[in-house]
């Protein structure tokens, strides 16, 4: 196993100030809030059949992204991400700022950029009838592609678009890696801000799931939920995640910061650890988890997870076995509500956590097997944790301000 330290290598507080979402439910906070306590899923079963997706809910663009001409440059995940990116601005009440905006640091996890489907479908097509001459491959992607297809496929193009759009100008990384790209850009935001290295950052990522060059990849590990909705949990006999579309951020900042500027925090971003269990043998994934439960800190009793648990096998069974082993906790897998968002799950879910304590409730289960319990105590602290459909483990701790 390749072990990381603990984010929190100084002593300085780090509150989280702001939070953008845009998902299958809705936009902003109390849209999500208000589907999520009425147990509202939104998901598409006809027309990616037999693949299941959970469709954004699409908003006026120009509310976040005012020129047309950025707007048409961008690709849906770019769209998606840049707006949920000024949503968190919005929240923070850093918007415009530009004094605040050319230091705030940024760290996006994102994946790659989108194919273009219509000369993909004629090169095969031309394949399979024989009429493929030698070069003929690297001519059809010589004249057919357009030129700034390979720029759009760079993973870092989304902080590009926000750094344009927003004017978010301090320093910016991108992180790939699917599930633990988006623990890792909260670990290493955190510590830089726990350091002193940093006073501010924006965090998170952006996922287009409406995509059938992606179910065509996840299908060839046979990863995609087919047929029918189910909630995660339910998943045991027809294994697979139902791909979302959502973006996801938010605004950290040290607490010196946010007071001087007065800025109320939503919660505390206490702690984040990762790891990377080999998975070569059945319950690697489960002792992990255990391993990166003790290095969180001190947790109260009965208090509450929040999952990006894909429904993939076997690393969903192992991670139920691990909450096993910890039933006073009340736990919600976003996946059930919002789909799989691959690198956004862990943001989404630190977004959640944040939300709920700042609300002063969990939002109630969507589950049909009784693993989810309900909570009625307002939660002062959330776990959120987050097991790659294939590879990747973290968690975070998110806590009440106290």
């Amino acid at each position: 196993m390749i072990e990381t330290k603990p984010s929190s290598p100084g002593s300085t507080e780090v509150w989280i100030t702001g939070i953008g979402l845009a998902t299958s439910l809705g936009e902003g906070l109390n849209a999500n809030w208000d589907a999520l306590n009425q147990r509202r899923i939104n998901v598409d079963e006809k027309n990616f059949a037999p693949y299941i997706v959970h469709p954004w809910a699409q908003v006026n663009l120009d509310a976040q992204i005012p020129k047309k001409g950025d707007q048409r440059q961008m690709e849906a995940w770019q769209r998606i991400g840049t707006y949920a990116a000024g949503l968190a601005l919005d929240s923070a009440g850093v918007k415009g700022n530009q004094e605040i905006l050319g230091r705030m640091d940024m760290i996006v996890a994102a994946g790659g950029g989108e194919r273009d489907l219509a000369v993909d479908s004629n090169i095969l097509n031309l394949e399979a009838r024989g009429n493929s001459a030698p070069g003929f491959l690297n001519e059809r992607l010589m004249n057919d592609l357009r030129p700034t297809l390979f720029l759009a496929q760079l993973s870092n193009l989304l902080a590009g678009n926000i750094a344009i759009v927003h004017g978010v100008t301090g320093s910016s990384r991108t992180f790939m890696g699917e599930e633990a790209a988006g623990v890792d850009a909260a670990r290493i935001a955190l510590a830089r801000i726990a350091a002193g290295q940093s006073d501010i950052a924006l965090i998170g990522g952006s996922q287009n799931g409406e995509r059938k060059d992606l179910l065509v990849l996840y299908e060839f590990g046979d990863f995609n939920l087919k047929d029918r909705f189910a909630p995660v949990w339910a998943r045991q006999t027809s294994a697979g995640f139902a791909l979302g579309s959502a973006g996801a951020f938010l605004v950290i900042e040290s607490r010196a910061h946010a007071e001087a500027r007065g800025a109320k925090p939503y919660a505390r971003l206490t702690n984040v650890v990762a790891d990377l269990a080999h998975r070569k043998h059945p319950g690697e994934v489960t002792a992990t988890l255990e391993k990166l439960w003790s290095k969180l800190g001190k947790l109260d009793d009965n208090g509450a997870i929040i999952t990006g648990a894909t429904g993939a096998e076997p690393v969903t069974s192992e991670e139920r076995a691990f909450l096993s082993g910890h039933p006073d906790f009340a736990v919600r897998a976003t996946g059930t509500m919002f789909g799989h968002t691959m690198e956004t799950q862990f943001p989404l879910g630190l977004a959640l956590a944040a939300l709920s304590i700042s609300r002063g409730a969990l939002f109630p289960p969507n589950d049909s097997t009784g693993l989810e319990i309900e909570m009625s105590k307002p939660p002062s602290q959330i776990v959120v944790v987050g097991a790659g459909h294939w590879r990747g483990e973290g968690m975070a701790l998110v806590e009440a301000i106290r």
